[in-house]
């Protein structure tokens, strides 16, 4: 196993002792694997931190996914999550986590399961919060599959790449602006929360990440179909550099007559539409 770095993590609201997570990791063989992607935060200060990114969690019932050796689902229950539910398709990280079921009675299970095949929201009841340090090869599709639920959740405190948290909280007229920040904030207030250096984890990936909290809007920025809004992001954006009056031709309608239903400039750029303006262009789609 490579040099493992990082302070002991003990869970100091747990009914038993718990062994220092490096302990946990060396006994149970957990080489993080590539293509899971994973990367062990093992830093108790951050995970705390994590933990904390959404508010209190008195009451709260959380879903965590990729749990990893148990690092932040440790500091979920310390920080007084009602209840942990914690998704792990890898059967070693399964058997480590096991340990923290008698530790913390009645508060957390383990769900073996793939996250891109699981509904959170079917896990627990309400109030009911994501928080998780995701997996960073399936960080974005997991996104946009609770983006579609997104009113079951109070909050979600997710961890991503510095490079897929810009793009969540981008401005139009930047370079990180597109399909991303735009359903992610037609639906949901994005704030960056903090920056985590790689060396914090292990291994060290080689990029930063970044925590962001996302607080589901009462209701949508402007009326939209979500289906409508990811064709409509996905031909502007898929060639950004274009004008809108050419960009828009991949979906195969008349794109004159949709721009002037949306009530946009048929010669500006995906990057300079709000996101408004761009749920005017769904609705314009789905009435065409």
């Amino acid at each position: 196993m490579s040099e493992i770095r990082g302070s002991d993590i003990r869970g100091s609201d747990a009914a038993t002792p718990l062994p220092p997570l490096i302990e946990v990791i060396r006994r149970h063989g957990l080489d993080p694997k590539k293509q899971l992607g994973q990367n062990f935060l093992l830093d108790p200060r951050l995970t705390a931190k994590i933990a904390r990114a959404t508010g209190s969690l008195d009451g709260i019932h959380v879903v965590e996914i990729g749990p990893g050796p148990g690092g932040l689902t440790r500091a979920l229950l310390d920080a007084g999550a009602a209840q942990v539910v914690a998704v792990e398709r890898d059967d070693r990280c399964v058997a480590a986590l096991g340990e923290l079921v008698a530790a913390y009675p009645g508060r957390l299970s383990i769900r073996p399961a793939d996250a891109l095949k699981t509904d959170p929201a079917s896990l627990v009841p309400a109030p009911r919060r994501i928080v998780a340090n995701l997996p960073y090869n399936i960080a974005t599709p997991l996104l946009i599959g609770w983006l579609r639920n997104i009113t079951a959740y109070d909050a979600l405190g997710l961890m991503f790449q510095k490079e897929v948290a810009d793009r969540l909280t981008a401005a139009p007229r930047s370079k990180a602006y597109g399909r991303l920040s735009i359903l992610t904030q037609w639906l949901c207030e994005a704030d960056a929360v903090f920056d985590i250096p790689p060396g914090a984890f292990y291994p060290p990936p080689k990029i930063t990440s970044t925590v962001v909290r996302l607080v589901p809007r009462r209701q949508p920025l402007a009326e939209a179909r979500f289906e409508d809004l990811e064709r409509v992001t996905a031909a502007a954006f898929g060639q950004r550099r274009k004008m809108l009056r050419a960009s828009l031709k991949t979906l195969g309608r008349d794109t004159d007559r949709l721009v002037a239903t949306a009530g946009v400039t048929p010669t500006a750029r995906a990057e300079e539409l709000t996101v408004e303006e761009f749920c005017a262009l769904a609705r314009a789609l789905s009435a065409g």
